[in-house]
């Protein structure tokens, strides 16, 4: 009786032991938790959609893996972002086309100016061999992308004068962000640049640090810009995608979770790219019946010829892409 028991003991005991691995993995799944850190406002598209992300994540894993979202820059600016992510301190970022091409700087030419003339000339560029191209160079630098948000096309503000033409930049300061394209784009108009965090934007432009700056409509909107800029031009003169990007660190801790946070991006992807043209419409409305404000259009030729060696000067430093970008963006 007592060899009975005690074998049966045994028997018992070994398979708790049997299962203990899977109860780990089970457990170490059920753990995983990602952060996701982005420089935009409440209400922005871009914190919309990475809200939209979380959810749409902890049900495709069925609770396995949450996201936590740290937004309008809790974590740092777009560039301190970048850096945590390559550390393994932050997970995920909707980030912003200027700092990312501090890494991958072809990403940078996809603002060349007055290449797309919207929203969706860009995406049928970038959800094609260029973005995977892009996608490459990611790689080897520890990133993925799992989409490519947008930020739209952008305009200028300022607190002086309506901007017709490129001679009404003369003599302003504009802030850009540490971004050589928009950096580049601004200098060729005859502008004064000061590259300035966005979430000290607001008070640059109050305290009068710089004159004007330019974002698409969504920012301007959401961060209130136009409440110290009340000249609203629409130079359109790039447009820029936010990259959704994930660290190889954290990638590599989902496993067969992978799929699941990839669909989860792309079902998040596609609702902020719907969500930013509803709200450059919206926006462009509310801006032009407010009788505060000044919303002009431009001389769109004088603005193209203006920053046509922007252009060039980019074709010489990155030709090969440069000119597949070109190629497909006249497709």
């Amino acid at each position: 009786m007592t060899m009975h028991t005690t074998r049966r003991r045994l028997l018992v005991g070994a398979s708790v032991l049997l299962a203990a691995p899977a109860v780990l993995r089970r457990r170490a799944l059920a753990a995983t938790t990602l952060t996701l850190g982005h420089g935009a406002a409440p209400g922005n598209p871009r914190s919309v959609a990475a809200e939209a992300f979380a959810k749409l994540v902890g049900e495709k894993t069925g609770g396995r893996v949450k996201v936590n979202i740290a937004g309008s820059e809790q974590l740092g600016n777009d560039a301190a972002m970048l850096t945590n992510m390559r550390m393994g301190a932050l997970d995920i970022t909707a980030n912003s086309q200027g700092a990312v091409s501090a890494l991958v700087p072809e990403l940078a030419t996809i603002g060349l100016p007055f290449l797309f003339e919207d929203s969706a000339a860009a995406f049928r560029v970038l959800d094609g061999p260029i973005g995977a191209e892009l996608g490459e160079k990611f790689t080897a630098v520890g990133m993925t992308p799992l989409g490519w948000w947008d930020n739209g096309i952008r305009h200028t503000t300022n607190s002086k004068r309506p901007i017709n033409t490129p001679a009404d930049l003369q003599g302003l300061t504009i802030r850009t962000p540490a971004d050589p394209m928009t950096i580049d784009i601004f200098q060729a108009l005859g502008a004064s640049t000061e590259q300035i965090a966005f979430s000290e934007l607001y008070v640059a432009l109050q305290q009068g640090v710089v004159d004007g700056q330019e974002n698409p409509l969504a920012n301007i909107a959401t961060s209130k810009l136009y409440e110290v800029n009340k000249y609203i031009s629409l130079t359109g003169h790039k447009w820029e995608c936010n990259p959704l990007l994930m660290s190889q660190i954290a990638l590599a801790r989902l496993g067969a979770d992978l799929e699941p946070v990839q669909a989860a991006a792309k079902e998040a992807t596609d609702l902020q790219r719907k969500l930013a043209q509803e709200a450059a419409a919206k926006h462009l409305a509310e801006f032009k019946a407010n009788s505060e404000l000044a919303v002009n259009e431009v001389d769109r030729a004088a603005f193209q010829t203006a920053t046509a060696s922007v252009v060039e000067k980019w074709k010489t430093d990155y030709s090969d892409f440069v000119t597949k970008l070109l190629s497909a963006a006249k497709a």
